[in-house]
């Protein structure tokens, strides 16, 4: 089946390239000709483990076309999905502009019959309104059809959620079209769930935003346990293990980011709101995740007072390990707050660090390694468990810090080995070791 695939950030490239790699022929389209050049070179222009190889493999094998050309894209596709982004306006709502172009265009420019399907986020609703977009403005003897397709891919892995989801959800008030991407999905072999438009819509944002709610009600009970003398990862182990609970997204940290769960969150509630329901508990969500992120900053500032003129090293930029997506990142958070404090901050991560000093250019310091960037330092924060840092030896902090003062807000380390190595270590819910 010829598909193409409009939008070639995340979700629409990852999606193109492994539904090529199943056999289908695939087109991926984007506005932006430099990102199109790079990708028909064969290189990603993100960072997703693997995803370079499989670029190159599918071109070479002549089932992968990446293309600006939007007569190209459009004119002969059998099924067009839609991944552009769909970014928050200041009042927390879903910006919808980049999906209204792109259904202006599927109208203007199919030459058939064909299937639109919706992986972007989008607010319940969405979908009937690129219908009638589509509809207005398409020629009398064309029909299109409309499916909700939402994602479920996590930064990092997201080529192997991709083969090895939990499911495919697909959302369409017409069975023919609904059966027609089940079937191209088929070669995934992935439990199938087929719902209406809304109800497709609605659970990507219930998804997230459910995932987001464990994650700081962990975040909430470690705090408690450092008041009453508790140990996170015992008390989350003992949860886990009941299995109407899980032990997934039970990991204490300084809070989630990244592209999804904040978008989503406040998206979910703008949209409550415009329905005037009072959705509490997503509400205390966002401000828990919003007070996570502070938490080791002032933590820090209780402990050590002025942090002025410190020098100060921060590992890991990127809001989860193997990404280099920042947004929404609690380094970003944490380097302000610093240079609010007029600290000297130097920063190392693996991948991250040319979008950070993007935002911040000369005015923190950039370590070409970890060791690198903890000489001399009186104060470290750990802020993403990259497993290079994870790794390090704790005699690292020893031999290369001036004051071997550890704050990690991913828990990468044990007591023990903390209290052993001579080290004053905080961390989340756990006792801190002085």
């Amino acid at each position: 089946m010829k598909i193409t695939i409009t939008g070639t950030g995340y979700v629409g490239l990852v999606t193109g390239v492994c539904l090529s790699d199943v056999g289908h022929q695939i087109t991926c389209y984007d506005i932006d000709q430099e990102k199109i050049d790079l990708l028909n070179s064969g290189k990603s222009p993100i960072y997703e483990p693997g995803l370079d190889e499989l670029i190159q493999k599918n071109i070479a094998i002549g089932r992968l076309l990446f293309t600006a050309d939007v007569k190209e894209a459009y004119s002969d596709a059998d099924s067009i999905f839609i991944a552009v982004g769909t970014p928050p306006n200041d009042d927390g709502s879903a910006n919808l502009s980049y999906i209204e172009s792109a259904a202006i265009d599927i109208a203007k420019y199919i030459t058939k019959d064909c299937i639109v399907v919706t992986k972007s986020t989008v607010p319940v609703g969405t979908n009937e309104h690129i219908g009638r977009i589509i509809q207005e403005q398409l020629p009398a003897d064309l029909k299109v059809k409309i499916v909700s397709n939402p994602e479920f891919l996590r930064e990092g892995s997201a080529i192997h959620d991709t083969f090895n989801g939990d499911r495919i959800v697909i959302g369409s008030d017409d069975q023919e079209a609904g059966k027609t991407i089940e079937e191209i999905y088929a070669p995934f072999k992935l439990p199938v769930v087929r719902t209406d438009l809304r109800s497709a819509e609605m659970i990507k944002y219930a998804s997230n935003s459910f995932l987001a709610l464990k994650i700081s009600f962990i975040n909430e009970i470690a705090n408690l346990c450092e008041k009453v003398g508790g140990n996170i990862e015992q008390v989350a182990t003992g949860v886990g293990l009941d299995k109407r609970i899980g032990n997934k997204f039970l990991q204490a940290g300084i809070g989630f980011g990244g592209s999804c769960f904040p978008k989503d969150i406040n998206a979910l509630n703008h949209l409550a709101n415009e329905y005037d329901y009072d959705f509490k508990i997503l509400k205390s969500v966002i401000d828990v995740n919003r007070l996570q992120k502070e938490r080791l900053f002032h933590k820090a500032k209780e402990t050590l007072g002025s942090l002025s003129g410190k020098k100060v090293t921060i590992l890991g930029l990127t809001f989860k390990p193997n990404t280099d997506d920042i947004r929404d990142a609690a380094s970003l958070k944490m380097i302000q707050d610093l240079l609010l404090e007029d600290a000297v901050v130097t920063v190392y991560d693996p991948v991250g660090m040319p979008k950070v000093e993007k935002l911040y250019g000369d005015k923190i310091q950039y370590g070409s390694s970890a060791e690198k960037a903890l000489e001399n330092s009186e104060v470290a924060f750990i802020l993403t468990e990259w497993d290079e840092i994870k790794n390090l030896s704790l005699e690292t902090f020893k031999n290369y810090m001036k004051k071997p003062i550890l704050f990690d807000g991913r828990n990468c380390f044990k007591l023990e080995d903390a209290e052993n190595h001579g080290l004053q270590y905080y961390s989340i819910g756990r006792r801190p070791i002085v």
